[in-house]
């Protein structure tokens, strides 16, 4: 059995399962989910299904999953207007902001189709209904409001999350958005590191111009040509386990390992794998420590491969330059 597996079926783990948040659900399993999912429980809001209500299910890959569908806000209220807009996608509880948006060539998406007044509720409220008190993964594509969905969950859950995802806005795409530059403010005022950032964006192009001296199948093979600027963030920030933060317990250090090495970020694997030694007396942290070094050992064995296809890359280009 694999250590992930074994870490996840101990006491720690039956009584108080990882908790995960998906704001703004595909309906399938989130990829980096798929490792701990059958011991988790899910709790997911997808707006594009109207019906209202929640489901909960017994399987769909988690241990349990609750589905509600129903518009998540952060501040309570009965009925909020939502933007639909031409691609579901760019639909939120914000206006699109057109004026900036006429300067891009993927403004289109934004216009706005109808405007539905849609029953809303609370992330803490629905965690509160449900007993949780606690959140250990967090993500969320809200388009626009991820930072003040965060911030609602209230500092006691915040400082204890382990992982949080976000795809905040860098253009101006919505009126009064939460703005990536925001977020870094937000997030580095807590025990949080910034593990991952990948730019997205558009072609800065008057939607006007795009659309009048270009076909339909011009315009969606030019949006794969043409340089874009960027227009949005997909950022990844991970708990920084620092010494001082004594609310985190075992349970949090095995899951912390758990995503670190899911994640990929071996090297602090490492240190959450030591720093858990050093506080708990369990020799499981030990069994994580070898683990992880094996992992970290396995890197290396991709060197020889990675210098090679330098090489040959090396001596294609002199042979280009001489032939």
């Amino acid at each position: 059995m694999h250590i992930i597996d074994t870490i996840l079926r101990r006491e720690e783990f039956v009584e108080s399962p990882p908790i995960l948040v998906d704001i703004g659900a595909s309906g399938a399993i989130h990829q980096k989910w798929r490792r701990i999912a059958p011991y988790a429980i899910c709790i997911a809001f997808d707006a594009d299904d109207r019906e209202m209500g929640f489901a909960v299910h017994e399987s769909k890959g988690y241990r349990k999953l609750y589905v509600f569908n129903r518009i998540v806000a952060d501040q309570p209220t009965a009925l909020a207007p939502f933007h639909l807009t031409k691609s579901p996608y760019c639909s939120s509880l914000l206006r699109p902001d057109q004026d900036s948006l006429a300067e891009w060539a993927f403004g289109g998406l934004f216009d706005v189709d109808r405007v539905a007044d849609l029953e809303v509720v609370t992330l803490k409220s629905v965690l509160d209904d449900l007993g949780i008190s606690k959140v250990d993964w967090f993500k969320t594509d809200s388009q626009g409001t991820d930072l003040r969905l965060f911030r609602s969950l209230g500092d006691d859950i915040v400082k204890r999350i382990i992982l949080a995802e976000f795809e905040p806005g860098i253009m101006n795409a919505y009126e009064n958005e939460d703005k990536l530059s925001s977020l870094m403010v937000f997030m580095g005022d807590r025990p949080f590191w910034m593990s991952g950032l990948v730019i997205k964006g558009s072609q800065r192009i008057r939607r006007q111009t795009f659309e009048a001296l270009f076909s339909p199948f011009r315009r969606r093979l030019l949006g794969q040509l043409m340089k874009t600027a960027p227009g949005w963030g997909e950022v990844t920030y991970i708990n920084a386990f620092s010494d001082s933060a004594d609310y985190l317990d075992k349970r949090d250090y095995l899951l912390g390992w758990i995503i670190a090495v899911i994640e990929r970020h071996l090297g602090f694997a490492l240190d959450i794998a030591l720093r858990g030694a050093n506080r708990f007396s369990d020799p499981v942290f030990e069994e994580m420590r070898k683990h992880t070094l094996r992992c970290i050992r396995w890197e290396y064995r991709k060197i020889p491969l990675y210098l090679m296809r330098r090489f040959v890359a090396a001596l294609t280009g002199i042979a280009g330059a001489a032939g």
